[in-house]
Formats: structure tokens, sequence, C-alpha cells
């Protein structure tokens, strides 16, 4: 399956006219009875040799590490900042044959992630030992301040690595260090934690701020015709989770206890976001919500007294909805986003598209 950034880099490199890869396009849309910009393309493999080398690399980068904890210092009975020395040293020279030089797309992804991992984890280990385990133990503030130091550190690195390969995900990469860094500072600084409501409230606003970036990149190409579209999804896939978990989790439906009252708000949300996901041609939002809109429409079966068939009636419903809905995706989408102001649609992917080349 080829992708749009190998499409551009085709365009780019001369062995392809423009106009040769919009009827390519057009081509593979007809077969697919879809127009493409509703196909939502991403390169994950470009066949099994991508899983054979992700395979290996993922057992040396291992064997790295390992090989790092045991010869490094580290803390006592905890990991040793050689291990994510070595692991994203390793990623970055693996990265220039596999990713600069073949453009293997799972190997790249598993070595960004290596790589920016590897940072982290070497500049987060090491202040630790630095300013001394203890001390980070008994002091939430700097505990706070070493993990935001590490995430600053991991937006560099991710910075970096796009500068040098440009592999889609390390945007999403960065930004989720970002988020990292300052979900950290404001732990420290307030002095709340993962299940606190404050806490929750500021992982949301980071959430819809990751969101509007991915915004920002899908609207600079609505044809969905180039690498952007590719660094957008990914962008999304990281936005989904940090806006759906707080909202669900301040309904009170991550601990279990939610009412017949809370599922049925936990339905309204879930479908405000296939609203939102229909009209921005992403499904990030309704993948990332299932476990909870699962969770809540047992709870509503149960309530009925379907208590031994909540389960499978509920997977049921769900299961054929997604699939009506990936089945009607371009009509649904048409109604949606036709009623929408002129200037909110411009932003969005087309609905249709003519044959021709992309600017």
């Amino acid at each position: 399956m080829y992708s749009e950034s190998d499409l551009e880099a085709a365009v780019a490199a001369g062995a392809m006219t423009p106009e040769a890869a919009a009827s390519l396009r057009a081509y593979v849309a007809t077969r697919s009875a879809s127009p493409a910009v509703d196909e939502e393309h991403f390169r994950l493999i470009t066949g099994f040799n991508d899983i054979f080398v992700a395979v290996a690399a993922a057992i040396l980068l291992f064997a790295l590490g390992y090989i790092g904890w045991s010869i490094g210092p580290r803390i006592e009975g905890g990991p040793s900042p050689t291990s994510g020395l070595l692991v994203a040293g390793a990623a970055w020279g693996l990265a220039e044959f596999f990713t600069r030089k073949r453009r293997m797309a799972l190997p790249s992804i598993l070595l960004l992630l290596a790589f920016v991992g590897g940072v982290v984890a070497t500049a987060g280990f090491g202040l630790v030992l630095g300013v001394g385990p203890e001390l980070v133990e008994h002091n939430k503030m700097a505990g706070g301040f070493s993990a935001a130091a590490a995430g600053a550190v991991g937006a560099g690195a991710a910075w970096l690595h796009w500068r040098r390969f440009r592999v889609p995900i390390t945007v999403a990469a960065g930004a989720a260090s970002v988020a990292g860094l300052v979900m950290a500072l404001i732990a420290s600084g307030l002095d709340t934690g993962p299940r606190d409501p404050v806490f929750l409230g500021f992982l949301l606003l980071l959430g819809i701020g990751v969101f509007l970036f991915a915004m920002a990149w899908d609207a600079s190409d609505p044809r969905r015709e180039t690498r952007r579209s590719d660094v957008a999804f990914w962008l999304h896939l990281l936005a989904a989770p940090m806006m759906v978990h707080p909202i669900f989790r301040l309904l009170g439906l991550a601990d279990g206890g939610a009412s017949a009252g809370g599922a049925v708000v936990v339905l309204v949300v879930y479908a405000i976001f296939g609203l939102t996901a229909l009209a921005i041609d992403r499904r990030a939002l309704l993948v990332s919500a299932l476990a909870y809109v699962l969770f809540a429409l047992s709870r509503l079966f149960e309530q009925a007294g379907a208590v031994e068939l909540s389960l499978a009636l509920t997977a049921l419903v769900i299961g054929s909805a997604l699939l009506l809905l990936s089945a009607f995706w371009h009509s649904a989408r048409a109604m949606v986003v036709k009623p929408l102001p002129e200037g909110i649609r411009a932003k969005l992917p087309v609905l249709d598209r003519a044959v021709v080349p992309a600017a």
C-alpha cells in the first residue's frame, strides 16, 4: 500500500509527474468506491520485511538497554541512564539506514520512539542520579522538575530527529514530550495527581491544544495529498486519549461506578465525538472512546435487566453501528459538513475533489 508521503516523495524526486500522481489517487479511489480523501491513508508496513526488521531492531535495542543497565551507574534497584543512552544512540544509527535510505515505515516508527524514549530516560534518570534519589523521592517538586526537564530534552530530541528524518510520527512524539513537561510542572506546582479533577482538567486542555495543532496541519492540506496529512494523523491519535480520558473520568466512568444517567451522558458525548470525527474525517476520537462507551452501554443493558447478555448486546450494537458508519462514511460526512459555514468547510478535508495536481 502506498502512502501520500510516498507519492509526494516520488513527485519531488521526479519519478512521477503531479498529473500521474493525481490519476493514481483517482484510480485507487474508484476501485475502493470511496473518495480518496476519505480513506485516511497512512503507511505502517510495506511488506513483511518491515515486520522482520522491526522485530530484529527491537531485540537489538532490548539487548543494548539491558547491557547499559548492567554496566552503567544506576539508581539502587532501578534503571540506569546508560541504558537510555545506548538505546537512543543505536536507534539514531539504525535510522540513518532504515529510515533515511530505505524509508521503511514500521522500523522508522519503532526507531523514532526508541530514540525519543531513550533520550528522555537518559535525561530523567541522569537527573535523579545527579540530585540524589532520596531528594526526588521525598520532594514532589524536585521530582516534578526532573520529569519536566526530561520532557523538555525529549521535545528537543524529537525536533532534531524531525529535521534529519522527517518521520510523520515525530511531531506527535515531540508534542507528547511537551505535554509531559507541562503536566509534570502542574503536578508538582499544584501538588495534584492523575485522579485529581484539577489535573484532569489541565490534561483535557492540553488535549484540546494538541487537537487544534493537528487541525492546523490538516487545514494546510485539505486534499490529504502531502506529508502534512500523515503528521496530522499521528497528532490526532495523540490528542484523542488526552481529551477522552479526562472527560469520562470526570463523569465517574473510569472508576466503574457510573449510573444509568451517567451512561446516557457518556453516549451523548460519544455521539458528539462521532459528529466531530465525521467533520474532520478522523476516526481516532471514535476508537479512543470505544472502551468507555462499551462499558456505559453495558451498564444500560444491565439496568434494563439483561445482565447475562449485557456484554454480548453491547458488542452487537456498537459493532454494527461502527460497521454501518464505516460503510456510509462519505455520505454521513456530507450530511455533517455541507450545513457548516463556508469558512469552516474550507479548513476541513474536502468531500469531493477533481483529479488535478495538488499545489
